[in-house]
């Protein structure tokens, strides 16, 4: 007994020089001497041994030991006793790195089971500052369940977690549409969304100028509309889309720095053609920013492209133009979501006009083509080609009301 306690003190004691040396260690030597002493010191060194853990973990090979690394932090986050600074956003960071090592080994339902913690925690007296984070939070929670095709508590989630807002961003207005959208609460999902538009009208005329992401989300109500059955309603969306679309064409104003949500409402209106979440095969959580996507679901999505080319060959090769249509689409929605931010007028713009051209030689298909139209003219605003926008949302309007439009005349 004596000489485990001498031991004790010993391994105290080299731990303490070792820190105190003057020259560097390496991080499993100070994660060797956090571990002995925040058995001895746990107000001091637990924090700091959470915190090297994680480090570890992130710097590990080995998929296995970087959740071992992760869970430990865990639990040395959970011995931080209360009231320590920083401690639950220390516990919520090492939850959150174990729930991402548990998804990339395919353990979901435990990655789910930490998310749910995460969110129950955040519900507490010392968690609601962190309450509405998107990784750490209910939110974060509420992407699992979309992900698993859980779409009306998804929805539930994310309205309870507004209910706390002070201020509704326009991220959790596409998120939780998305979610009452796919969740068949189409009247609702209508309802939601008309509080970001309503919101982007607002800005412009306080700004003298309306915003590009207008443009988006007005066309995006007008789909929420579509499926709602208020056909017209939907059109007069789409009618104040083009009213904007040439004031911008006008103002000759440049390309939008909001683009991610062109993305992620680009990437939202392909939901119907993916195949359904569900637990046995997750899907991504359209309607959040790729982001906040699972590392799992998202290399899923990202990983199908292989599959989808060859899909496009077979279907090229027998003619099938419909299926061909299709598939071309959801391929550039997963070229969209990969390359928005790096060039990408000359990597997605071929893509747009290859869709358009295909929709053209559908004769009878009265959806391909308004809708291809409509895609590249999104993807067109989103590089400040506002004019050419303008042209192909007409177009695409004019097919879908039955109403002919004038051009519009840019200034010189």
């Amino acid at each position: 007994m004596g000489n485990t306690a001498k031991w004790d003190e010993d391994a105290v004691l080299r731990a303490r020089v070792l820190l105190l040396g003057s020259g560097r260690i390496g991080l499993q030597e100070q994660l060797r001497a956090y571990r002995v002493l925040a058995e001895v010191s746990p107000r001091a060194y637990l924090p700091k041994l959470v915190d090297t853990l994680l480090q570890a973990g992130y710097n590990a090979d080995d998929p296995e030991v970087e959740l071992a690394l992760y869970t430990e932090g865990v639990a040395a986050g959970r011995r931080i006793g209360a009231g320590a600074p920083n401690r639950m956003e220390r516990l919520f960071r090492a939850l959150h790195f174990r729930e991402r090592a548990l998804l990339a080994l395919g353990r979901r339902a435990e990655a789910r089971a930490v998310c749910e913690e995460m969110a129950d925690a955040a519900w507490g007296p010392e968690g609601r500052e962190l309450l509405t984070h998107s990784w750490y939070g209910p939110r974060r929670l509420a992407y699992v369940l979309a992900e698993e095709g859980r779409h009306r508590e998804a929805a539930d989630i994310h309205r309870r977690v507004q209910a706390t807002e002070t201020e509704v961003s326009a991220w959790g207005v596409y998120e939780l549409a998305a979610e009452l959208a796919a969740a068949g609460l189409h009247e609702e999902a209508v309802d939601t969304f008309a509080r970001t538009v309503d919101a982007g009208r607002r800005r412009a005329a306080e700004n003298g100028m309306p915003p590009a992401d207008l443009v988006w989300e007005l066309v995006h109500h007008a789909r929420l509309l579509e499926n709602a059955g208020r056909p017209a309603e939907a059109a007069a969306s789409r009618q104040e889309a083009l009213d904007v679309l040439g004031q911008l064409a006008e103002h000759g104003t440049a390309t939008s720095h909001m683009v991610t949500r062109w993305v992620t409402l680009f990437v939202l209106s392909g939901r119907s053609d993916e195949p359904a979440a569900s637990p046995e095969a997750p899907a991504p959580p359209f309607g959040a920013d790729g982001i906040q996507w699972s590392p799992d679901t998202r290399a899923a999505y990202r990983d199908g492209v292989t599959a989808l080319e060859a899909e496009a060959a077979r279907h090229s090769a027998a003619g099938a133009l419909p299926e061909l249509y299709v598939v071309r689409r959801r391929l550039t929605l997963r070229a969209a979501l990969a390359g928005h931010s790096h060039g990408r007028e000359g990597l997605l713009r071929p893509l747009f006009d290859e869709g358009v051209a295909l929709a053209r030689r559908l004769d009878g298909t009265a959806t391909a083509l308004p809708q291809a139209l409509t895609d590249r003219a999104l993807f067109l605003v989103a590089t400040g080609r506002h004019q050419e926008a303008h042209t192909d949302l007409a177009e695409a309007a004019d097919l879908l009301d039955g109403t002919a439009r004038p051009s519009i005349v840019t200034r010189t």
